[in-house]
């Protein structure tokens, strides 16, 4: 029997477990579950083809002669179909957000497309890139990197991205990354989403902020606002329309982008540039905090999304995992059903089943079918608008 093989069997086991049956308590071990699911949950066919290799190598010195040899081929069966269910789950995620698109829009809404925005608009997981599992850019995606937008150094550079092409008057996206507001990075997450965009066409923009402990919720969504004041300011120089910006962003950034459509203009979140139009088009969130913010309050404070008005909200499209054991789902229900209350605007609301936190690493299943909604989402808006 090989003790090195059935040690990885035990403890590769033991993660798949954690992410099909993730607990919220102790916090720690829910903590320990969302990282652990951000790679199982979302690349399986990673540790399908691990544990492909690793059985080859194992059983070519231990044949199935023995019992001891039996046992191991037992075990990594299991493992196997555990991954299998795993990726079943990540399937249904396309239907789902399929559905949160006909419920918010009616189900003819791609009959009302624009032709030149319904073209290309996929409804099929991309499979190739999938089994690649990380988003690569594409060669028709040019990316410029560390423009500075405001005076923070590092804190205050954006990535930006757009079609070799040039093309003019481009929709934008800002993107604004997760990491409970002390941590995260401007090219890490929902790179997918990025270059999908830019290869349609669009300008993307993905932008680092200012970070706890040197940095407050006020500094946050002043550097939120700071991001779209520079691309209207700089519209012509990248090509971007400034009438269509879509404001987006994982967990923490989730969490800014609700606030961002929240609070259109407001001259006490954006000293310095009171003038500046910081309106959006529409919002994402992707498995956003739904929350409030530390020793401001909680979800009904002026720092959560329940402390402000819906009413004139644009459009907004919120992603969130059944299963998130950081921000859980029952606040982001609770938002939807704020925005939808004060809101004339439609509100998508996709409910992953099984889904986690921190599903926007990798080009998965369940992610390529997000990015997938989030396009037709704002084709929709641009059409009606």
């Amino acid at each position: 029997m090989s003790y090195g093989y059935l040690t990885g069997l035990v403890l590769q086991g033991a993660l798949v477990a954690l992410t099909l049956w993730p607990p919220r308590r102790p916090y720690w071990l829910g903590g320990l579950a969302y990282r652990v699911a951000a790679a199982y949950n979302e690349a399986p066919f990673l540790f399908f083809a691990v544990i492909a290799i690793s059985a080859a190598l194992t059983f070519v010195d231990y044949p199935l002669t023995t019992p001891a040899a039996w046992v191991m081929l037992a075990l990594t069966m299991l493992l196997v179909a555990g991954l299998a269910v795993i990726v079943a789950r990540g399937a249904r995620a396309r239907p789902v957000v399929q559905q949160s698109l006909d419920e918010a829009f009616g189900p003819r809404w791609r009959d009302e497309l624009e032709p030149s925005l319904a073209n290309g608009l996929r409804t099929r997981a991309p499979l190739g890139r999938v089994l690649l599992t990380f988003a690569f850019r594409p060669r028709s995606v040019e990316r410029r990197r560390n423009i500075p937008y405001g005076p923070a150094g590092r804190a205050h550079l954006l990535d930006l991205y757009r079609h070799r092409s040039h093309p003019a008057n481009a929709p934008v996206l800002l993107y604004f990354h997760g990491g409970g507001y002390s941590g995260g990075f401007k090219s890490f997450e929902s790179r997918a989403l990025l270059f999908r965009l830019a290869s349609r066409g669009w300008v993307t923009v993905s932008a680092n902020y200012r970070l706890r402990p040197h940095a407050d919720f006020y500094d946050h969504l002043s550097d939120l606002k700071r991001v779209i004041a520079w691309v209207r300011r700089h519209a012509d120089e990248i090509g971007a329309d400034p009438a269509t910006v879509v404001v987006a962003g994982s967990s923490a950034g989730g969490h800014m982008a609700t606030m961002a459509a929240l609070t259109p203009n407001a001259p006490r979140y954006q000293p310095g540039f009171e003038d500046a139009d910081t309106s959006v088009t529409a919002a994402v969130s992707i498995y956003g905090w739904h929350g409030g913010y530390y020793e401001l309050g909680d979800a009904g404070s002026e720092a959560g999304p329940l402390g402000h008005t819906a009413e004139g909200a644009p459009p907004v499209f919120v992603a969130h995992g059944e299963n998130d054991t950081i921000a859980y789902v029952e606040t982001a229900r609770r938002t939807v059903a704020h925005l939808r209350a004060g809101s004339s605007s439609p509100v998508v609301y996709a409910e992953l089943a099984h889904g986690q936190h921190a599903f926007d690493l990798f080009h998965s299943l369940r992610y390529s079918a997000v990015v997938d909604g989030i396009e037709a989402f704002t084709a929709v808006v641009r059409s009606r608008t």
